[in-house]
C-alpha cells in the first residue's frame, strides 16, 4: 500500500482561532548529508511516499539522523506547527491496551508498513 486514496480519508488539521501561519527557515545541514538527502528524497517521490509543492503557506525546517543501518531518516521540526494546532480531546490509547486488544485474535491490519506515517494525506 503506497498512499490512501483522496476518496477514502484525508486528514485535516484544526487550528487555532487565533493561528498564525509558521514559516520557518531551514536549519544549517552537515555538508556530508547532501548526497543522501537527495537520494531519500529522491527514493521517496518516486515511490509517491511524498509529492513536489510548489508553494505551501506553511513551512518547517528539515531535520536529519543517522539510522542504526547506515541510513538517514528525514523529517520535519513541526513544533511550531503543533502549537497552533488545537488539542485532540481523544488521546491515544496505551500501547499495552492496544495489544491486548489484538492477542489471540486470527488476523489483524495496521497502516505502519512502509513509512506508515506517510501513508495518510493531509488537507
Amino acid at each position: 500500500m503506497k498512499v490512501i486514496e483522496v476518496k477514502i480519508g484525508e486528514m485535516r488539521i484544526p487550528l487555532k482561532p487565533d493561528a498564525k501561519i509558521v514559516k520557518q527557515r531551514p536549519y544549517r545541514l552537515n555538508p556530508r548529508y547532501k548526497e543522501k538527502i537527495k537520494e531519500e528524497i529522491d527514493r521517496m517521490l518516486k515511490s509517491v511516499v511524498i509529492e513536489l509543492v510548489e508553494e505551501s503557506e506553511w513551512i518547517s525546517p528539515v531535520v536529519v539522523q543517522d539510522k542504526k543501518t547506515r541510513g538517514i531518516r528525514i523529517s520535519v521540526n513541526l513544533r511550531k506547527m503543533n502549537n497552533a494546532c488545537l488539542c485532540d480531546p481523544f488521546p491515544k490509547p496505551f500501547t499495552n491496551e492496544l495489544l491486548e486488544n489484538v492477542g489471540g485474535q486470527v488476523a489483524y491490519s495496521f497502516t505502519n508498513g512502509f513509512s506508515g506515517y506517510h501513508q495518510i494525506r493531509i488537507a
